[in-house]
């Protein structure tokens, strides 16, 4: 992709080049910094050690997803030879044999408690940040089931900042189907659950996926549109953002609009402020559907998040 600034008359571009980061921790001191904006996480601890099954490890950044109830593990990488599923695997398998160290490590660094209850543990993840992948490592995660995500970090001549994840392509097989060749990934994939949208889709009446799957297609035609699963909800993302997220249930869809209290004009009032009271989706608003009724007038309310996080 290249890049231009052009005059205000519109007329001369000059192309805006690439300056790659020198150091790994320039990289790791910005993303820290930036943690919330960039991935919606909360910061625990630089170079965190833990025992691993056959050394000691050392985490370039710990961090703590409020949302999920989660710890997640950041590394950064200059070198483009490792593995990203050996490398991972052995990251979250660390985590899971020395589960005490990671609450120890939270009450400290955040100076509030967490209670070893209060973590899922299933939800745990690792994500790699490097300036470029390898055509081999973005395919190695191409599983349905893994709780690996490779994130591109990019510096550009006129102080610009692109951070984009590396998308899973239509992937079907499971990573289970390799466990019996690493015994790391047979021990994480024992606790950790990936889920995919067919998971949230389960024991929900015919009536309701097809609600579900009008308003998807909808939602998916508004552009460059992502969607992830989670144990809760399936998350629509743009820019590695959720704009609205969607529980299925049997009696219809509950909804939430990323969007802060006051930013959504609503003039029919569907829409519950939901910012003073606990919710599982992202945003200030939610909305209960049960009928395919309105569904443009919906799609309207979404639009704004959309546009907000394009």
């Amino acid at each position: 992709m290249l890049l231009f600034n052009s005059n205000s008359k519109l007329e001369i571009l000059n192309q805006v080049k690439e300056t790659p980061f020198k150091l790994e921790r320039q990289i790791q001191h910005l993303v820290e910094a930036n943690l919330n904006t960039l991935l919606g996480l909360e910061f625990v601890k630089s170079e965190f050690t833990i025992s691993g099954s056959v050394q000691r490890l050392r985490i370039d950044t710990l961090a703590f997803d409020r949302k999920n109830k989660a710890f997640v593990i950041i590394e950064y990488k200059q070198d483009k030879n490792f593995s990203v599923v050996d490398q991972g695997y052995a990251y979250l398998s660390a985590m899971l044999n020395n589960k005490a160290d990671f609450i120890l490590e939270y009450n400290e660094a955040r100076n509030e408690p967490l209670k070893r209850s209060s973590v899922d543990w299933s939800q745990s993840r690792i994500i790699f940040i490097s300036q470029g992948f390898t055509s081999y490592q973005k395919e190695a995660i191409n599983f349905k089931d893994l709780p690996i995500a490779l994130w591109e970090i990019k510096k550009y001549s006129n102080q610009i900042i692109s951070f984009e994840e590396i998308r899973k392509l239509n992937a079907t097989e499971s990573i289970k189907t390799i466990s019996s060749k690493n015994s790391d990934v047979d021990t994480v994939s024992r606790e950790v659950v990936v889920y995919t949208e067919q998971d949230r889709l389960k024991s929900i009446p015919e009536k309701v996926q097809g609600i579900y799957n009008s308003l998807r297609n909808k939602i998916l035609d508004l552009g460059d549109v992502e969607i992830k699963a989670t144990k809760l909800y399936v998350a629509f993302t743009v820019n590695g953002s959720n704009f609205t997220d969607i529980a299925l249930q049997k009696q219809g869809l509950k909804l939430w609009i990323n969007l802060p209290k006051g930013k959504l004009e609503d003039p029919y009032k569907l829409a519950r402020d939901v910012s003073n009271i606990g919710h599982h989706g992202n945003g200030s608003y939610e909305l209960t559907v049960k009928n395919e009724d309105r569904m443009d007038y919906i799609l309207t309310l979404i639009k704004q998040s959309y546009t907000q996080k394009a």
